[in-house]
């Protein structure tokens, strides 16, 4: 009833704004008295602070020319009316909740970073403005090749062989690639969907072609092929606003029962990749329908899970679906649940398993171990804008869950959260990482926005722990700016993050109490068949070499302290081999040395892995 008294209103808000100034003053004196090194770093565009932990930072590249406001870099909001005047121009002394808001206009143009996929020694970084190629040179440091300036925001990437696959969602999007923008209503130059676009010449892209959805692209995933007959599949995640039907007339709204709606499905498409242009929508499966009813909201309806618990969304769209062929099932992360999916028909995926959890706002994104034996979840609380690792803030809202995949079910085991409290100018909560490949362990490279860059080994599922760490203080002292990582992925033994803001870094981590100079060695020798797609992954293997088996006795030692003279010794005998190993000079003494530390080990508590690695090692050499 306070929307009717205007004084009564005015109270209403002030105590309102009152009361979340004081609770951000609040966070501001705990953030002064973490002892993390990331809590209250200096703020700055280019010399903002810096706190790392087992990490190098390698390089750093600014955004290439084109792809950056020159007269505002920091994409900070600007404008006459702002929240210390009021509507005369006089200065209000009422101080007002960052919380609440810039009331300033925000920059007409964005040029936000975002997604990146890897093939060969090229990678490509998408952007709300479009995408840039790079060429991966000595030591991983990235060199520009070309700029593709296509606006439509999301600018999700994928790469299957000289196809470069991308994701526009925005209204403004045109079919074109150009910036003028679309201004009616409806209109045949809009574009809202998948770009397809021939990269065999890496310093000249062309669009090739362009398959429009009902809620644009979100995000894609990369099923399958191309195959036999030349085509490839992708999961098409929309999470917008559905179409006119005026402007493309299968886009059904979402009028209550109306089974025609293009709510609570994806897209499956269809690229010939020999005829691009012709790519197409062959299916939409409704994958949240009840199974015995056939109603399409088959899952979560949105609304929270009782006291204390988190505002969850309905579950009316997959915001990302992460495929892991080999085994022919898809880790679905889909506003209000988490799913399993089989996917043995690329074409016609469904649902194996559904979850649900109290503490998340938005299931945002998925990740398998290499294995496939479990999921981490990601919960992007807030949607990316907001500062949600205050000190206050739950440590099980905004986070990771991981679960473990037993007999086809999600089965909860831990949550995890970046533990550094942030400041309320400074967006974080979980967002996009990887996988790096250790031989033995689960380890997982994650983006959180502001909040950096955390490494965390989950190998044990119910104990995750972070090993490392990158983080720079906040893009303004003043306002929130969303900035920050949007992805952070392992590529060639070296971890690149899109910064959304300020460009692109490049990292490497550092041997330390967690991780040894083996493990990261063995990581780099993974065979991951030199492509990386975000939504799409492949189990590596490691060779049978003598630094595989190296990690693997690192880790034995580590975790059973009694075995460390055992392998010690077996640790020597393989350092022995030395450059003999690579020129397959050793001798048979030698070999025979190696197989029978390998039976010792075998003896140990949780020394079968190590084990195995000096046999096949043992046998290369026979």
């Amino acid at each position: 009833g306070s929307a009717y008294d205007p004084l009564l209103y005015e109270f209403v808000g002030d105590v309102k704004n009152d009361q979340l100034v004081e609770i951000e003053r609040m966070n501001a004196l705990l953030v002064t008295l973490s002892d993390d090194p990331r809590a209250n770093l200096k703020p700055g565009l280019t010399d903002a602070g810096v706190a790392i932990k087992n990490m190098t930072l390698v390089a750093s590249l600014p955004k290439p020319d084109g792809f950056v406001d020159p007269n505002n870099p920091g994409e900070i909001s600007k404008g006459e009316v702002d929240a210390s005047t009021d509507e005369t121009g006089a200065e209000d002394k009422k101080a007002s909740p960052i919380e609440g808001g810039s009331r300033k206009r925000s920059p007409l143009l964005s040029f936000s970073n975002t997604d990146m996929a890897f093939s060969g020694d090229t990678l490509v970084a998408g952007s709300y403005h479009g995408f840039n190629v790079y060429n991966l040179g000595e030591n991983g440091v990235p060199d520009l090749l070309s700029s593709v300036v296509c606006p439509g925001g999301q600018g999700d990437v994928s790469i299957v062989g000289d196809l470069l696959i991308m994701s526009a969602q925005e209204t403004r999007g045109r079919l074109d690639c150009g910036l003028q923008g679309v201004a009616d209503d409806v209109s045949a130059e809009r574009f809202r969907g998948i770009r397809i676009f021939d990269i065999s010449n890496l310093e000249a892209p062309v669009q090739v072609g362009a398959v429009q959805t009902c809620r644009g692209s979100h995000t894609h995933s990369v099923v399958s092929g191309p195959g036999e007959d030349g085509k490839i599949i992708v999961y098409n995640s929309g999470t917008s606003s559905i179409r006119e039907r005026e402007e493309m007339e299968s886009c059904f709204d979402d009028s209550p029962g109306d089974p025609r709606t293009a709510l609570f499905r994806i897209d499956v498409i269809e690229i010939p990749v020999d005829d691009p242009a012709s790519a197409r929508i062959v299916h939409s499966p409704t994958v949240f329908a009840d199974e015995a009813s056939g109603a399409l909201a088959g899952l979560w309806r949105g609304g929270d899970h009782g006291d204390d618990t988190q505002e969850t969304r309905a579950t009316d769209e997959c915001h990302d679906i992460t495929v892991f062929p080999s085994k022919q099932i898809a880790a679905g992360a889909c506003s209000g649940n988490g799913i399993l999916f089989d996917i043995s028909d690329p074409l016609d995926p469904k649902r194996i398993d559904a979850v649900s959890d109290p503490g998340f706002a938005y299931w945002h994104s998925a990740t398998f171990n290499n294995d496939g034996t479990k999921i981490l979840f990601t919960d992007e609380w807030g949607g990316g804008g907001r500062a949600r690792c205050r000190a206050f803030d739950p440590l099980d809202w905004g986070a990771d869950a991981i679960y473990d995949i037993e007999n086809g079910k999600l089965e909860y085991r831990s949550h995890f959260k970046m533990p550094a409290p942030q400041r309320e100018f400074e967006n974080c909560v979980a967002h996009n990482g990887s996988i790096i490949p250790v031989p033995g362990r689960d380890i997982f490279v994650q983006a959180w926005y502001q909040g950096g860059i955390s490494v965390i080994d989950f190998t044990d599922s119910e104990n995750p722990f972070e090993i490392a760490y990158f983080d720079r203080g906040p893009i303004d002292e003043e306002e929130l700016v969303t900035g920050g990582f949007w992805s952070t992925y392992w590529y060639g033994n070296r971890i690149y993050g899109t910064e959304i803001i300020r460009g692109l870094d490049v990292l490497a981590l550092q041997a330390s109490e967690y991780i040894s100079d083996n493990e990261i060695a063995a990581a780099g020798l993974a065979d991951f068949d030199g492509v990386f797609n975000p939504q799409q992954q492949f189990p590596v293997s490691w060779p049978d070499h003598p630094v595989v088996a190296l990690a693997l006795l690192d880790q034995l030692a580590r975790h059973n302290p009694a075995s460390a003279k055992l392998v010690q010794e077996a640790t020597n005998a393989l350092k022995e081999l030395g450059d003999a190993f690579e020129s397959n000079e050793v001798s048979s003494r030698d070999v025979r040395k190696i197989v029978r530390m390998a039976d010792k080990i075998a003896g140990l508590d949780a020394g079968g892995s190590a084990s195995r690695a000096m046999i096949a090692v043992a046998n290369r050499l026979r």
